[in-house]
């Protein structure tokens, strides 16, 4: 598969949030249009992000490479043809209220639905679908996502038991979780899945110690940065069996597209040389699950370092600063994952200065992709349109570069 980030012929930026379980782990993204005002799409426009969408999972594999998607739809938009090109059993389509909510409106669409449902496609409502009047499309709900903004936390405990006690059972969504304290408070409530970045934020503990295996990686590291030699190197993998095992077997994923398997590290050190050793090591750095937060932490920060990668490959960067761009994105979340400060995880290791100085100090090249990532990520208009014309990157390639790290990353742990 080429990295080329191909031109398209209409402007679309595609931006994914994840949705998590109670134990953090990534089940499902939404994917959404961020070209258009918020909210606001139509059935072309809903044609156009699946379409956009199936190129890369046709190159990638197809949809068996990616979580469940959850995908906005106008009423309209259920009855085009565009929905047949998708394997309903990976898609779940986001159904609004009707403006008018009445009766009569209500049960016109209800086929449709039921239709969908025949199909094999999940359907989720938002709240409004408690309410007696949607009766009909109730019955035909997998999920029903809450905006925890909404409403406050004793009308949301309201709406879960009137959720979990009328009609079929569902899984309930909460969205819009920003904190670590509303997670727990939804949780509680009996909330099943949650949308938002909240896990992305760093929960510093104080005393916080890194963890055995992270400090095995950090020691390899730091090695690789020193230029040691592979005996020494070697050395440090004899004392962690667990650290050899995960990374032969990251080294010999078909992600990495290595042509003969690596059966030890010195065939490894040989075949990668130190610079991609010092990326690799880095990935295992970020996937190790030290913390509650690491799944869902650790995928986004490598569909983060991808998607640096991604970008960087296509300007006259260095294989070296390509490399770095990488590390600079799974490294991005290193506070979080290890629970202490950004300084503090990075004083542990040996990290080229244009490393550090992104992420300590937001300054130089590799600083303005991981805003730019940030930006894509987060939906931030104004600083992707900002930065997208400050590296000279249009919204179609940033979005196809988006696309591709996140088809990446989910083959890491298919």
């Amino acid at each position: 598969m080429s990295n080329a980030l191909p031109l398209q012929t209409e402007p679309m930026s595609i931006a994914r949030q994840a949705i998590v379980d109670k134990e953090r782990s990534v089940v499902a993204y939404e994917l959404f249009n961020r070209s258009r005002p918020s909210g606001e799409h139509t059935a072309a426009s809903d044609a156009q992000l699946l379409f956009n969408f199936l190129m890369v999972a046709q190159d990638d594999g197809g949809l068996n490479t990616y979580p469940t998607l959850f995908i906005n739809c106008t009423h309209t938009s259920l009855a085009s043809g565009h929905l047949d090109l998708v394997s309903p059993q990976h898609v779940v389509l986001e159904i609004p209220p009707l403006p008018e909510n009445s009766t009569s409106s209500i049960a016109d669409l209800a086929p449709t639905l039921q239709k969908m449902r025949q199909k094999g496609f999940r359907l989720a409502f938002d709240h409004t679908v408690l309410q007696k009047s949607y009766a009909p499309w109730r019955e035909l709900a997998s999920f029903i996502k809450l905006d925890n903004q909404a409403f406050p936390i004793s009308e949301l405990a309201q709406i879960v038991h009137s959720a979990r006690n009328d009609g079929p059972p569902v899984q309930l969504v909460a969205e819009k979780v920003e904190t670590d304290a509303q997670f727990r408070a939804l949780h509680a409530l009996g909330i099943d899945l949650f949308q938002g970045y909240w896990f992305a934020n760093p929960v510093l503990v104080e005393g916080q110690r890194i963890h055995s295996s992270q400090s095995s990686i950090l020691q390899l590291i730091n090695l690789v940065r020193q230029q040691a030699s592979t005996a020494e190197i070697e050395e440090v993998l004899k004392r962690d069996p667990t650290l050899s095992f995960n990374l032969l077997r990251f080294i010999n994923s078909a992600s990495f597209g290595m042509r003969t398997e690596v059966t030890s590290f010195r065939h490894a050190v040989m075949l990668l040389g130190l610079q991609k050793l010092f990326k690799w090591s880095a990935l295992l750095l970020t996937t190790s699950h030290a913390n509650q937060s690491a799944a869902a932490v650790g995928s986004t920060a490598v569909v983060r370092g991808r998607m640096m990668e991604l970008l960087l490959s296509e300007t006259e960067a260095s294989s070296d600063d390509t490399d770095n761009a990488f590390v600079v994105g799974i490294f991005s979340l290193l506070d979080t994952m290890l629970g202490v400060p950004m300084d503090t995880a990075l004083a542990q290791m040996l990290l080229p200065a244009s490393i550090t100085e992104a992420l300590l100090l937001q300054t130089g090249p590799l600083a303005l992709h991981l805003a730019l990532v940030v930006a894509c990520e987060q939906s931030d208009e104004a600083t992707f349109s900002r930065l997208c014309k400050q590296l000279n990157l249009t919204s179609n390639q940033v979005n196809w570069a988006h696309l591709q790290a996140l088809a990446w990353a989910e083959s890491l742990v298919a």
